[in-house]
């Protein structure tokens, strides 16, 4: 769906421009064929040139002032046990909730596959270790199970860019929506703000396309209002928006206890956390700073803060952002009301950005950082928020990021984390699953979302207990 300004012509442009001191951005108008002339048009058409005319004296031509410094503190957990009555009672409101249509899925997807090797979105990498299923699959299989073991309608908001938004619609419409009705899965892009000199002049990406880029992940939530989104949220009576990122398998789209949580405490936004791998580990950090919640990301906390320790040896700062939240949707209303004066602050990067010569019309590519690019995190809502919650959970069971080929954090440990999940989901059921001599599973697991969303429910469907032998591949759907 796509709301927004009406395509403003040549001489409205000119004007605006000129106003703001960026006509340079026509150098070439005259050397443009009809296409390509309303290439450019379509790229200027998309620039909120209030927004960067006001971001430019403080975040392009100066570094933005560090806010006042507070105390970094631990931030407040909430821990539920197995089987503990708040458990049982905030997966009970979450069910409610869902079966009562208030709950929609949100994905952040506008990333390609590049550095998997993938040519392609990256929701659409094969990821599952037995029927390589994709990573939009897993999500719309899980959020199919939710609906059928809940009740209620999930709508599913799927945010693109422009790069990959017409092959995800083509491989959804391919896949018949893997189950879902299409009229419940809504696409929207990701909006994109333009590159800066370092004068504060917007960059020309060709003499016809203006040099742009994403605007963070914390642009969804400008995205949700200015493509339409909200309304349509606010017209199904959608309370709270579950929120995700593409490159997370683990990832539960639909979970009641946390809703429930979410709920139960009037939170206005709630986020997962697990605890740290080490020290050093490239994720955000859940803190409390001036008495507020807030993500510090790894590259601005000090080393000495990261390595930190409580006087048991525990580290102090210990509890990691993965990227998984629920949002009230009024919070976000709040947020978006003045989609000029966006709540998240803007936060510039230095980038190598080629760009066309004005003088000379050639395209260079620039050997050192040349221009300034801005983006919003969507973390630094948490700030801003009066009621926040922050959930603790078990890696092993809610996250495994997939964003390189191999190593870390890659497709290769996506996979053996899934089936690890697996073999422990069944080991509960009481199955034996083999091992090899370092202790990982000698077999390749699989269950479907569409057979168990957890092992409670997989203990409620496995009817008779499979016989797994050494390098099996077993799948359960």
């Amino acid at each position: 769906m796509e709301e927004g300004t009406a395509h403003v012509g040549i001489e409205e442009i000119h004007q605006t421009l000129a106003a703001c001191g960026q006509a340079h951005l026509l150098t070439f108008w005259d050397e443009l064929d009809a296409a390509q002339r309303e290439a450019l048009l379509d790229d200027l058409n998309r620039v909120d040139f209030e927004q960067v005319a006001c971001l430019i004296p403080t975040h392009v031509l100066a570094v933005p002032e560090a806010a006042a410094q507070h105390p970094i503190e631990p931030p407040d957990v909430v821990r539920l046990g197995p089987g503990s009555r708040e458990r049982i009672e905030a997966a009970e409101a979450g069910a409610r909730m869902v079966a009562a249509g208030q709950v929609a899925a949100l994905v952040v997807a506008g990333g390609q596959g590049t550095r998997l090797g993938y040519d392609g979105p990256k929701g659409m990498f094969p990821i599952s270790p037995v029927r390589n299923k994709s990573l939009f699959q897993l999500f719309a299989e899980a959020i199919q199970s939710a609906q059928r073991r809940y009740g209620g309608t999930v709508p599913w908001y799927i945010m693109t860019s422009d790069l990959n938004d017409a092959p995800t619609r083509e491989y959804f419409a391919a896949n018949n929506y893997f189950g879902l009705r299409p009229e419940n899965v809504v696409f929207f892009t990701q909006g994109m703000m333009p590159a800066l000199g370092a004068d504060g002049r917007i960059l020309l990406d060709q003499k016809h396309r203006v040099a742009m880029s994403p605007d963070g992940h914390g642009g969804t939530l400008r995205a949700l209002a200015t493509t339409g989104v909200l309304h349509d949220m606010a017209r199904r009576g959608i309370e709270a928006i579950s929120y995700f990122q593409v490159d997370n398998p683990l990832v539960r789209p639909v979970d009641p206890v946390f809703l429930g949580l979410h709920r139960s405490t009037g939170s206005q936004l709630s986020s997962i956390t697990v605890t740290k791998a080490d020290d050093l580990e490239k994720v955000g950090n859940f803190a409390r700073v001036g008495g507020r919640t807030c993500v510090i990301e790894y590259s601005d906390l000090p080393e000495e803060l990261a390595r930190a320790r409580n006087a048991d040896g525990s580290r102090r700062l210990n509890y990691g952002s993965i990227a998984i939240h629920v949002f009230a949707r009024s919070f976000v209303e709040q947020l978006t009301e003045n989609i000029h004066a966006m709540k998240l602050p803007w936060h510039r990067a230095m980038k190598k950005v080629p760009y066309v010569d004005l003088e000379s019309g050639e395209r260079i590519e620039p050997v050192s950082p040349n221009a300034v690019k801005l983006e919003m995190f969507v973390f630094d809502a948490l700030p801003l928020a009066d009621r926040t919650l922050i959930l603790e959970a078990r890696r092993a069971e809610v996250f495994s990021p997939v964003k390189n080929a191999t190593g870390v954090d890659s497709a290769e440990s996506a996979r053996r984390d899934l089936t690890a999940r697996a073999a422990a989901w069944l080991e509960s059921c009481g199955v034996k699953v083999p091992l090899r001599p370092d202790g990982q599973v000698d077999a390749t697991l699989e269950i479907s979302p569409l057979f168990a969303l957890d092992r409670e429910e997989l203990a409620e469907r496995l009817a008779k207990k499979p016989t797994i032998r050494p390098r099996d591949a077993l799948y359960l759907e």
